[in-house]
């Protein structure tokens, strides 16, 4: 049987034309290549097929307060709270970061599509640096930047367990988890390649601040890699465990400290920096006393 004719047949949309715009759009896949609508399937070969989310319904600007880094005619920074969802999706078309910068920033409507001006984005509950394009020309000078591996970025982490080695590299390839589809791993069967740098800023009392440097950008990387090595970012539910009361900021413990980059205008070699947001500074107070009294 065609592989459009397959897909179709199988119930995953209603019509042949519609198998067959899934899999020039790459949402098909046999024994996990891409294949033509005409490919003709040989039994027992696996095919996988995503549906594609459906089109956004427009994003409305939301009045939400945003601390600004830096601000030019080409781009903006800002210092993304903990708690807030970088752009809009399904279930979730308010208190965005997007909703707030069309509400600051009217120019940014239309530019790039549901996501105006978003070049790289932070999970929910990392705070830190952002950097928008206001136009096309910085949206895509800095998108590019980003997908040749030239901006440095830099985080700062709390982890779990004291690190012994003052720095280090942890190289492992990262995919997505075998069967908790909403997590990443480094022991997928289909990964792609990884590497952070890291380095030990302070040591406390079963705690670790770490400065973390990732030279790729794979979903949930630093989360991931430190959990692999068995130093999970305090307070994340996802690849460690629950935090104690003394440790918790209702949150995991993760910063986007600084962004190094060629200003799309300028070509002159920028690096921002925001500071860290209260919660994460006071964790850091708190493991600081705890260990001076430590025996």
């Amino acid at each position: 049987m065609r592989l459009d004719a397959f897909v179709a047949a199988a119930g995953v949309v209603v019509s042949r034309s519609q198998a067959k715009a899934l899999i020039e759009g790459g949402y098909v896949l046999v024994e996990g290549r891409r294949r033509k609508a005409s490919y003709v399937l040989r039994p027992a070969e696996r095919v996988e097929v995503t549906i594609p989310p459906a089109p956004p319904a427009e994003v409305e600007a939301e009045p939400l307060d945003l601390i600004v880094i830096h601000e030019d005619e080409d781009i903006i920074a800002v210092n993304k709270p903990p708690g807030m969802v970088v752009h809009p999706a399904a279930g979730r078309r308010q208190g965005t970061l997007v909703n707030a910068l069309l509400y600051h920033w009217e120019g940014l409507a239309g530019l790039g599509g549901p996501r105006p001006g978003i070049v790289h984005r932070l999970d929910k509950d990392t705070s830190g640096l952002m950097v928008v394009a206001k136009g096309e020309a910085a949206l895509e000078g800095l998108a590019r930047q980003f997908r040749d591996r030239t901006v440095e970025k830099c985080y700062l982490a709390l982890v779990r367990g004291v690190v012994p080695r003052d720095s280090g590299i942890v190289d492992l390839p990262i995919g997505r988890h075998r069967t908790a589809r909403h997590k990443m791993s480094v022991r997928s069967r289909r990964s792609r390649t990884a590497l952070t740098r890291y380095r030990v800023k302070e040591r406390f009392e079963g705690a670790t601040l770490v400065e973390l440097r990732p030279q790729t950008g794979r979903t949930h990387q630093i989360r991931v890699h430190m959990a692999a090595i068995g130093f999970p970012v305090l307070g994340d539910r996802t690849y460690g465990r629950k935090a104690s009361s003394s440790e918790s900021i209702g949150r995991q413990a993760l910063h986007a400290l600084s962004l190094s980059f060629d200003h799309p205008r300028s070509g002159r070699r920028l690096r921002l920096e925001a500071p860290l947001w209260e919660d994460m500074a006071e964790a850091i107070e708190r493991l600081r006393a705890k260990t001076r009294k430590a025996p």
